[in-house]
C-alpha cells in the first residue's frame, strides 16, 4: 500500500495470459536485440560470400615536389606529377579459409535464431509467472477478506456475548487478537500483490502505477498434458551442436595456415606530368637545351603463390590448439545433453506433484469447509468452545491458501 501510494494510477488495462504473453514479447528488449543479432549475421553471411568476388580498387596521387638533378646537365621536374591507376584482385585458393568463413557466418546466423528462440520461450516463462503470481495474490486477497468477514461476525457474537454476561472479555480479546494478526496477513498480501502488478507491468510495457484486471478471475486445474519430451528440439541443445560445428570449422580455418594461398591481381596506372629538362651537345660542338615530357600508362597482370615454409611449428600449435576447442565443445554437448534430460525428467515430476499437489490441497480444502460448518454449528449450539471455532477457521483459511498456491505453481509448471 505504501509503495502504490506514490504512484498515481495511471489508467486500467484488462490482460489475459495470452494477451500478457503477446505484449510480453514485443516489449522484450533481449527480444528486440536477438533480432538485430540475426539481421547482423544475415549481413555477415553476405560479406563472406562476397570475399570471393573480385575486388576493384581506384587510387590517385600528386606529387609537389622539387627539381632533381638526376645526371650532370639533366634535371628531373616532377612539380605537378600524377599517377592514377585500377587494380582488380581475385582469391583463386586460400587454404579453406574462404570456405570456413563462409560456414562459420551460416553457423552465427543459426546461433542468433536458436538464442532468439530460447528467449522468446524465458520471455512467455516469466509473463506466465508473472501473471499467475498476481492471480495467485490476489485470490489470497479475498480468500483474507472473506476470512476477516467471518472473524468479524464471530466477534460481533462474543461482544453480544460478553455484554449479557454469557461469555467473558478474555473470549473478546483471544478474537481481537485473530483479527490482528488477519489485519497483519492482509497488508502483507496486499503490497506483495503490488509489486506483482507493477512486476507484470514492467513485463509486458505498461506504467508501473497502470492499474492491472486480470482476464482471470479465479485459478482453475490445468488439464493433465502431454508427459513426452524430446531435448534434442530445445534450442540448447542446438546452441551446443552449433558451437562443435563452428570448433570444426576453426580447426579448418587453423589449418589454412600452412597451406598456400593462389590469387591474381591485374591492373592499369597512368602517369604524367613528368618532364626532363638538359643541354646536350649538337654534332658541330652546339649546346641545344632540351626538354621532354611523359604521360604514359602500363598495364599489369600478376599470379601470386605463397607458401608457408617455416614459421617454427606455431601454425601446427595453433591447428592442435583448435582441436582441444572442438573436443571441449563435443564434451560440452555430452554433459549438457544429460543434464538437459534430468532436467526434462525433472519438470515431467514437476508436472505429475503439481496434479497430486492440486487433488490434495482440494481434498484439504474439502474437508475443512465440512469441519467448519460442523464447529460452526456446535458452537451455536453450545457444544463448542471458542478456540475450536477460531481453529476450524484458521484451518479452512490455511488450507485455502495451499489450494491456491498448487493451482498456480501447477499453471506455472505447465509453462
Amino acid at each position: 500500500m505504501i509503495i502504490m501510494s506514490v504512484l498515481p494510477v495511471s489508467g486500467q488495462v484488462t490482460l489475459s495470459v495470452d494477451t500478457v504473453r503477446t505484449m510480453a514479447l514485443e516489449h522484450s528488449y533481449k527480444l528486440r536485440q536477438d533480432r538485430n543479432s540475426i539481421a547482423k549475421s544475415d549481413l555477415d553471411i553476405d560479406i563472406a560470400r562476397r570475399q570471393r568476388l573480385p575486388m576493384l580498387d581506384a587510387s590517385a596521387m600528386a606529387l609537389i615536389t622539387k627539381d632533381m638533378e638526376i645526371m650532370e646537365g639533366t634535371t628531373l621536374q616532377m612539380r605537378g606529377m600524377y599517377t592514377a591507376g585500377l587494380n582488380l584482385s581475385l582469391p583463386i585458393y586460400a587454404g579453406g579459409q574462404l570456405s570456413a568463413g563462409l560456414k562459420l557466418a551460416k553457423i552465427g546466423r543459426e546461433v542468433a535464431r536458436l538464442n532468439s528462440m530460447k528467449t522468446r520461450a524465458e520471455v512467455i516463462s516469466d509473463a506466465d509467472n508473472s501473471y499467475y503470481t498476481l492471480l495467485a495474490i490476489r485470490e489470497k486477497e479475498r480468500m483474507l477478506q472473506a476470512y476477516m468477514r467471518q472473524i468479524q461476525a464471530i466477534y460481533d457474537q462474543v461482544s453480544l456475548s460478553v455484554k449479557n454476561g454469557m461469555a467473558l472479555q478474555d473470549d473478546l480479546l483471544r478474537v481481537e487478537a485473530r483479527m490482528s494478526d488477519i489485519k497483519y496477513q492482509m497488508q502483507k498480501v496486499s503490497t506483495g500483490a503490488s509489486l506483482c502488478s507493477m512486476a507484470l507491468c514492467n513485463a509486458v510495457g505498461l506504467p508501473l502505477n497502470t492499474e492491472i484486471v486480470l482476464a482471470d478471475s479465479a485459478l482453475t486445474a490445468e488439464a493433465p498434458a502431454n508427459l513426452d519430451y524430446d531435448i534434442s528440439r530445445r534450442p540448447e541443445t542446438g546452441l551446443l551442436r552449433q558451437q562443435v560445428a563452428a570448433s570444426e570449422q576453426q580447426v579448418k580455418m587453423k589449418k589454412a595456415g600452412y597451406l598456400p594461398t593462389v590469387a591474381i591481381a591485374g591492373g592499369i596506372s597512368w602517369f604524367g606530368n613528368i618532364r626532363m629538362k638538359g643541354t646536350t651537345m649538337l654534332p658541330d660542338g652546339t649546346p641545344y637545351q632540351y626538354t621532354q615530357k611523359f604521360d604514359d600508362y602500363m598495364p599489369l597482370a600478376m599470379l601470386s603463390v605463397s607458401i608457408p615454409v617455416c614459421h617454427w611449428g606455431t601454425e601446427v600449435k595453433k591447428v592442435r590448439q583448435a582441436k582441444i576447442e572442438l573436443e571441449n565443445s563435443r564434451l560440452a554437448l555430452e554433459e549438457n545433453t544429460r543434464l538437459m534430460d534430468i532436467e526434462a525428467r525433472q519438470a515431467v515430476c514437476n508436472l505429475i506433484d503439481g496434479h497430486t499437489l492440486v487433488e490434495t490441497s482440494l481434498t484439504g480444502l474439502r474437508q475443512s469447509e465440512k469441519s467448519l460448518e460442523s464447529m460452526r454449528a456446535r458452537f451455536k449450539a453450545g457444544f463448542a468452545t471458542l478456540t475450536d471455532v477460531l481453529d476450524a477457521e484458521a484451518q479452512w483459511s490455511q488450507a485455502r491458501a495451499n489450494h491456491i498456491e498448487a493451482l498456480a505453481q501447477q499453471k506455472i509448471n505447465h509453462t
